[in-house]
């Protein structure tokens, strides 16, 4: 069992930076694929990007330039870190792990932070 908790959200102005940081414990998340995905109020969960167990990240094209994820297996964490933040992006972010798989359905991940809330004001 893999517990995910994330931190690192707040209000922040259009344009400037957070760093997101999901912290994993009950087993080494060295071989697991791990993913940020975010929900905003009255729209569906989506992805953001992911990160396979070795380290290749995707992203969804709206992040794309702008946000980066990666981890520290050493410290059984994952980053986000986002910045050009726009308005647009405000949602509660939430940290996803999966043994096999690493896409962009939110269905298909195992194991779920609570979420961090992100508010980017304008």
């Amino acid at each position: 069992q893999v517990q995910l908790v994330e931190s690192g959200g707040g209000l922040v102005q259009a344009g400037g930076s957070l760093r997101l940081s999901c912290a994993a414990s009950g087993r080494s998340i060295s071989t697991y694929a791990m993913g940020w995905f975010r929900q905003a109020p009255g729209k569906e969960r989506e992805f953001v990007a992911a990160i396979t167990w070795y380290s290749g990240a995707s992203y969804t094209d709206t992040v794309k330039g702008r946000f980066t994820i990666s981890r520290d297996n050493a410290k059984n964490t994952v980053y986000l870190q986002m910045n050009s933040l726009k308005p647009e992006d405000t949602a509660v972010y939430y940290c996803a792990a999966d043994v096999g798989y690493s896409g962009s359905d939110p269905r298909k991940y195992n194991y779920w932070g609570q979420g961090t809330q992100v508010t980017v004001s304008s």
